[in-house]
């Protein structure tokens, strides 16, 4: 993913930090995913010590069915998977010294991407709740804006108060910025 295709620099403007959502939020679908794709063998084995002779009178047919069955089953895990990383991963908050933008991934096919100068900011507030959240410092990041869309909430980003200074610094030196350049 090229950042360029998504958003277009102003000359005088600068990529600050790339935040994305904090890595260990991805270990619950992880355990998810790994367990779906441990299911089909277990299930096999499972069958063969409790019905040992079942399965040897089935059909000729039906082993082909199964594996087609499992096949589609394993397809249909590896999309889920994927899905779920490409979202986790294309998910990205990125803070430049004029403004915020928030490329949000939807599903495999949509996005969603807004922006807000930082001149609009009104208030910010960074919160991180639960022992995984204060273990592994993760939080969520809201930010209150004058603009069109009201509230950015950024889930599950690393350092929340870190990130949340150093924008309410980078509003603060934009401020400066534009308040020079209006005397001028």
């Amino acid at each position: 993913m090229r950042l360029s295709t998504f958003i277009h620099q102003k000359s005088s403007e600068r990529i600050v930090r790339k935040v994305r959502r904090h890595p260990v939020t991805l270990v619950p679908a992880l355990v998810v995913f790994v367990l779906l794709f441990a299911m089909p063998p277990t299930v096999r084995l499972l069958l063969l010590t409790l019905f040992p002779t079942t399965l040897q009178s089935l059909p000729p047919l039906f082993p082909s069915l199964i594996i087609i069955a499992t096949s589609v089953y394993y397809l249909s895990v590896l999309l889920f998977g994927y899905s779920y990383f490409l979202d986790f991963y294309l998910d990205l908050l990125i803070i430049t010294n004029h403004r915020i933008i928030d490329i949000n991934q939807l599903g495999l096919m949509a996005r969603r991407i807004a922006e807000v100068d930082l001149s609009a900011i009104q208030d910010m507030t960074s919160e991180i709740k639960g022992a995984c959240g204060s273990l592994f410092n993760y939080g969520t990041l809201s930010v209150q804006t004058a603009g069109a869309v009201e509230q950015f909430i950024f889930h599950h980003i690393p350092h929340p108060e870190t990130v949340r200074q150093e924008i309410l610094d980078l509003a603060e030196e934009n401020r400066k910025y534009h308040n020079e350049m209006s005397k001028s």
